[in-house]
């Protein structure tokens, strides 16, 4: 497992909230105008040379819809010149051009990811309230894979598409994607908690992507279920297989990772957040240096402190290797260090 307390493994810029899309899910609770105090472009070149400080982590720009923003592309071209493994995650509308897709990559992107939340244009275009939502995300992934740019489906599991994680699977494997990074519904924006799956369906889910896993040409994680660690963990010494450990393998780099924990988000506006779904901030980027705020921040150094965890997170022997959702334990109890309230796992079942 990686020490984060120096430098995280993900940094997330939210360049904008903008966005075309009206998901009922939306972290960012997005709408289609930019706000007018976003980073500028020399703003977000000053950050990213603070990211490049950082080392080599993962340059993830995010929004709303990143191509709502006319510099996307200087952006783009920026990061990778300095040598950040840069990522995209654009929204499936009409921006997303064959034109825009080819021209991420003469950028430097190394891989984009694009939200794709049923395997069909009822199901997504639904979740997604836009039609034809559903077939620009094929098309965007079907155009990725012509071009070679690696590419990334990101589902948001909650109450209206959990049983339809078969085909969603099918979906992904037949768009050629390189992972499948299932989220786990958060509720906040505009998210809300009667969409949740309870804990006992988490565990359903994290056993479809366990078996999914062993036999899918594409890696699988999961975003907001940092117990599903614990439960591949439980299931590989049952099957008396060895701990996943090679370090160039991708589950092993995002183990231990949770918010501020290898992870910072910077939001439109400049905010340093421990996550998107953890809307705390501990500093600005107008303001402050982004490295002095990950490792010396009161809320980041708590956050990393797994010995703070309350409940039976705190308790839990894969507190380190999980700690449970702090960005769920927020929105549903409003103490980001109370136990995780979607995991079931009682600490000590599984000894002896």
């Amino acid at each position: 497992m990686m020490n984060f307390d120096q430098a995280p493994w993900l940094v997330i810029w939210e360049v904008t909230r903008a966005c075309d899309l009206a998901c009922v899910h939306c972290r960012a609770a997005a709408d289609p105008l930019r706000h007018p105090l976003e980073l500028t472009t020399e703003e977000g070149f000053r950050l990213l040379e603070q990211v490049r400080e950082f080392g080599d982590p993962l340059m993830i720009f995010t929004g709303g819809d990143p191509l709502k923003r006319p510099d996307l592309f200087e952006l783009l071209s920026y990061s990778a010149r300095l040598g950040l493994r840069t990522t995209l995650s654009p929204s499936p509308t009409p921006l997303l051009t064959a034109e825009a897709i080819q021209r991420f990559q003469q950028c430097g992107v190394a891989r984009i990811s694009i939200s794709v939340d049923g395997p069909d244009a009822a199901t997504h275009d639904g979740f997604r309230r836009v039609p034809g939502s559903f077939a620009r995300a094929v098309f965007a992934l079907q155009e990725a894979r012509r071009v070679g740019l690696s590419t990334q489906v990101n589902t948001t599991v909650s109450r209206h598409n959990w049983q339809r994680l078969e085909e969603m699977a099918d979906l992904v494997e037949a768009c050629g994607a390189q992972m499948w990074d299932v989220f786990f519904l958060v509720p906040t924006g505009r998210a809300q908690s009667r969409d949740e799956l309870n804990a006992e369906e988490f565990e359903q889910v994290f056993a479809f992507l366990y078996e999914r896993s062993k036999r899918a040409p594409f890696v699988i994680k999961t975003t907001e279920a940092m117990h599903y660690r614990r439960y591949v963990a439980q299931r590989r010494k049952l099957e008396g297989a060895p701990p996943v450990k090679q370090a160039d393998n991708p589950l092993h780099r995002s183990l231990g990772i949770n918010s501020g924990r290898g992870l910072v988000f910077i939001s439109r506006t400049g905010d340093i957040c421990p996550s998107g779904f953890l809307p705390l901030a501990a500093g600005n980027a107008r303001q402050h240096r982004l490295a002095e705020v990950y490792r010396h921040s009161a809320l980041f150094c708590t956050l990393r402190d797994t010995s703070l965890l309350r409940g039976k997170c705190g308790r839990c022997p894969y507190k380190n290797l999980c700690g449970g959702s702090r960005s769920r334990a927020y929105a549903l109890t409003g103490d980001y260090l109370a136990e995780d309230p979607r995991c079931c796992y009682q600490p000590g079942a599984d000894t002896g």
